[in-house]
C-alpha cells in the first residue's frame, strides 16, 4: 500500500484547482460530424475532460485528425458540441460575453495584403470599438512587441512568412485578451523566426496571459508549455505537466564535477567526502517526440486507453 506521502502526491496531482483559477474547462465534450442524411460520418472528439489554469501555457498535441482543431473551434464557439460542455471563463463557449477576452491566431492568417501593419491593427482595433487615442497607443505597443517597427508602413504583401505570423499575433492581441489561442504558431518559420515566436509566447505568460496552443512541432511545445494534452482519434491519451511526463521515473541520473577517480563510483555521501560538487541527482528526461510517438503507438495497439495522470 502507498504511504501517506505517496497518497498526498497523488491527491495533489488529481485535485482540481479552484474555479477562479480555471480559464478553460471541458466536460465530456464530444463532437460528431454527420452527413447530409444525419448519419454519423466522423466522431472528431470523444468525451474530452480537461482544464486550463490561469496564467499557464497549455499545449494540444496529436496527429492529423486527432481533434485539435475541432477542440479549438468548440472553445471559440465556432462549432456546437454534440454532447458535453465547453466552458471559457466559467461561461458557455458560445457566450458572446467571452469574445472580448479572447485572442485567436489561426494556422493561416487571413489579413488584407494591401494594408500595412498600422492600418491592419487599426482596422481590428475599430472592430472592438477602441477609442482613437487608446487604439493608437496599443498599435505602437504591439508593433514594438513583435519587433516590426522598421516595417510598420510596408504593405503586408511584402512581408515574409515570419513577419506575417508576427503581425498576425499582434492582431490577436489588439484587444489585450486574457486568453490567447494559437493554432500552429511557428508553422513555416525559420529557426530565427521560431525562436522569436517562442519568446513572444513566453512573454505573454510573463504578462499574466493564459495561452492555449496546438502544434505539430514537438520541440517547440516542449520549450514553452507548462502542461500538455495528447489526443489521438478524438480521445485524450495523456495529460500532465511536461516536466513530469518526460521524466524517466525508474532511472536516477547523477551529474558531478571535480571528483577523483576513487569517488566516481560512489554515491552522494562519498561525493561530499571527496570534496566533489554534486550538480544534480534526478530522474533523466526523455524527449517530447519520444513520449508522443510512444503514446500514439500504444493508442493504436490498445484503443480506448485514457490518460491516467494529471497535474
Amino acid at each position: 500500500m502507498p504511504g501517506p506521502a505517496a497518497a498526498e502526491q497523488t491527491a495533489a496531482r488529481t485535485a482540481s484547482p479552484p474555479v477562479a483559477d480555471i480559464v478553460i474547462e471541458t466536460r465530456s465534450l464530444s463532437k460528431v460530424y454527420r452527413d447530409f442524411w444525419g448519419r454519423q460520418k466522423v466522431r472528431a472528439l470523444k468525451a474530452l475532460d480537461l482544464h486550463v489554469k490561469r496564467g499557464e501555457i497549455f499545449g494540444l498535441l496529436g496527429p492529423n485528425g486527432s481533434g485539435k482543431s475541432t477542440t479549438i473551434k468548440l472553445l471559440l464557439g465556432l462549432l456546437f458540441p454534440t454532447s458535453g460542455q465547453a466552458l471559457v471563463f466559467d461561461r458557455d463557449a458560445t457566450d458572446v460575453e467571452n469574445k472580448d477576452k479572447i485572442g485567436y491566431l489561426p494556422e493561416e492568417s487571413y489579413l488584407y495584403k494591401f494594408l500595412n501593419a498600422e492600418e491592419t491593427l487599426d482596422f481590428y482595433g475599430r472592430l472592438f470599438n477602441m477609442p482613437a487615442d487608446r487604439r493608437k497607443a496599443r498599435i505602437q505597443e504591439l508593433i514594438d512587441m513583435v519587433d516590426l517597427n522598421w516595417a510598420k508602413r510596408r504593405q503586408l504583401k511584402e512581408y515574409s512568412k515570419g513577419m506575417t505570423r508576427r503581425i498576425g499575433l499582434a492582431q490577436a492581441l489588439i484587444n489585450d485578451p486574457e486568453l490567447i489561442m494559437l493554432d500552429e504558431p511557428t508553422t513555416g518559420l525559420d529557426p530565427i523566426g521560431t525562436r522569436q515566436m517562442k519568446d513572444l509566447i513566453l512573454d505573454l505568460k510573463a504578462r499574466g496571459k493564459t495561452v492555449l496552443m496546438c502544434s505539430h512541432l514537438l520541440a517547440d511545445v516542449q520549450d514553452v508549455c507548462d502542461r500538455i494534452a495528447i489526443l489521438h482519434q478524438g480521445e485524450l491519451k495523456e495529460l500532465g505537466r511536461v516536466d513530469m511526463l518526460l521524466s524517466v521515473q525508474d532511472v536516477t541520473q547523477v551529474r558531478a564535477k571535480g571528483l577523483s577517480k576513487e569517488a566516481e563510483a560512489e554515491i552522494r555521501a562519498v561525493i561530499e567526502r571527496h570534496g566533489g560538487e554534486l550538480l544534480a541527482m534526478e530522474n533523466p528526461r526523455t524527449t517530447l517526440e519520444e513520449l508522443f510517438l510512444n503514446i500514439v503507438q500504444d493508442a493504436g495497439a490498445r484503443p480506448g486507453r485514457r490518460a491516467a495522470r494529471d497535474a
